[in-house]
């Protein structure tokens, strides 16, 4: 059985800004007002016969939204971000987030932000391709603790009405 949540009536959105280095029109700082739309099959199961909670899903979907939720997000593995004093292949993104600001460089621009501003992804890109292969991973991995019957998780990112990626986590 299939199981369906519809993020705008669901209220799983967040406003965040991003950029996608090297883009021709996204390569700049910019915002979305997304919404997250979750799609999971798997067999009914438990005392109420559920496929799984929906106070569950949304719960862990609306804790993603609002850790994005007004902020930069930043995709700390892409080869185009230079940041000053951390190096992506030993540090931890903790040490990002522990700085009082980030310094970095994309090509030509360089930023200095207060890193409570901003959130540190461990992604190449802050696409909503990316998005939604995170919130799926994340997801799938929180509902497996608790869900032993589930086939997989699938979450669609959007960045607008119309608009949107949809990723696929098997289980």
């Amino acid at each position: 059985m299939k199981i369906l949540i519809n993020g705008i009536q669901s209220n799983l959105r967040f406003s965040s800004a991003h950029i996608i280095p090297g883009h021709d029109s996204c390569g700049f700082i910019h915002g979305h007002s997304y919404f997250v739309d979750i799609e999971i099959e798997g067999e009914r199961a438990g005392d109420f016969e559920f496929v799984v909670d929906f106070k569950d899903i949304k719960s862990y979907a609306r804790a993603i939204c609002d850790e994005l939720d007004h902020r930069l997000l930043i995709p700390v593995y892409n080869d185009l971000i230079e940041f000053k004093d951390f190096d992506k292949n030993k540090g931890s993104i903790f040490d990002l987030k522990n700085n009082k600001s980030v310094y970095f460089k994309i090509q030509d621009k360089g930023y200095s932000i207060p890193s409570v501003d901003c959130i540190f992804l461990p992604l190449p890109f802050t696409s909503a391709e990316e998005l939604s292969k995170f919130f799926a991973e994340t997801l799938a991995k929180k509902l497996s603790e608790d869900y032993d019957n589930l086939e997989y998780v699938a979450v669609c990112v959007n960045e607008g009405i119309g608009q949107g990626a949809m990723y696929r986590k098997d289980l």
